[in-house]
């Protein structure tokens, strides 16, 4: 099988198991849907206090509070992507069988989670973005070319977010439990990519830091290309930059990690 065939078909393979967990995507509907209908109404009462804030109207924060919603999943903000199996597989010693295959271990793993990334867009948010469309006043463009622009940017902000939870997967190699790798993958995941609160909010010193590191690329990227607000070619370096950069880091810590280091239980 060529290289590309394959690394489809793990695409295609890591679409069809989440595909098979029907009642948590309903589920994880029910609740993005939810939340989003909460963080509208805190947002309209922030806006109503603050017009503008962050060079936003109201129609625009609310389609920032829903395209979150969509994406809270599909880029696995809080973790549980691959990245969550990948550490166990090295915790158990089962990655040595990955290393042994004839293909890629990171392009392997990507793969297998855009294909993740892909149903979670389809299957779990979708809807919370439509039912946003639906029930509130959301600033949606008219113009074709600026849904397929956001396209780009989506699939950019997959690779980043891959690859932010890649170097975070590899550090199990010399960490028994990745319980704490965790927890700070997911707290700095909800605050610095935006889903609490847009970036261009954040004041001074710390909105000019958190609008150059990564994680502003999975959000805040893809909604102000949606919404007209950033030319999508200079998101597009911005998020191929730290894509590319993070990529290399973890290729580097790949190489390390399988080379010095005894993997734990086999």
């Amino acid at each position: 099988m060529g290289s590309g065939r394959l690394y489809l078909a793990v695409a295609v393979r890591g679409f069809r198991r989440y595909a098979t967990y029907r009642t948590a995507t309903a589920a994880g509907v029910f609740t993005n849907t939810v939340f989003g209908v909460i963080l509208v109404h805190t947002y309209l009462a922030l806006w109503d206090q603050k017009p503008h804030l962050g060079g936003y109207d109201q129609a625009q924060a609310v389609t920032y509070v829903w395209l979150g919603q969509c994406l809270y999943a599909t880029l696995a903000i809080q973790g549980g992507g691959a990245e969550k199996d990948l550490m166990g597989r090295i915790r158990t010693g089962e990655i040595a069988v990955d290393l042994y295959r004839p293909a890629d271990l990171q392009l392997w793993w990507l793969a297998s989670d855009l294909g993740r990334a892909l149903f979670q867009l389809l299957g779990r948010g979708v809807v919370p973005f439509a039912f946003g469309a639906v029930f509130f006043p959301m600033a949606l463009p008219t113009d074709v070319t600026l849904w397929a622009a956001c396209l780009v940017a989506l699939v950019l902000a997959a690779v980043v977010s891959f690859a932010i939870r890649y170097l975070v997967a590899l550090s199990a190699f010399w960490l028994m439990d990745g319980t704490g790798v965790n927890q700070a993958l997911m707290i700095t995941g909800i605050f610095f990519s935006g889903m609490v609160l847009p970036l261009n909010v954040f004041p001074g010193a710390l909105g000019d830091i958190a609008r150059v590191l990564p994680w502003a690329a999975q959000i805040q990227m893809p909604a102000d290309v949606l919404m007209g607000e950033a030319d999508p070619l200079r998101a597009y370096v911005f998020q191929a930059f730290w894509a590319v950069v993070l990529l290399v880091a973890g290729r580097l810590l790949q190489s390390a990690a399988t080379r010095r280091v005894v993997v734990q239980g086999g």
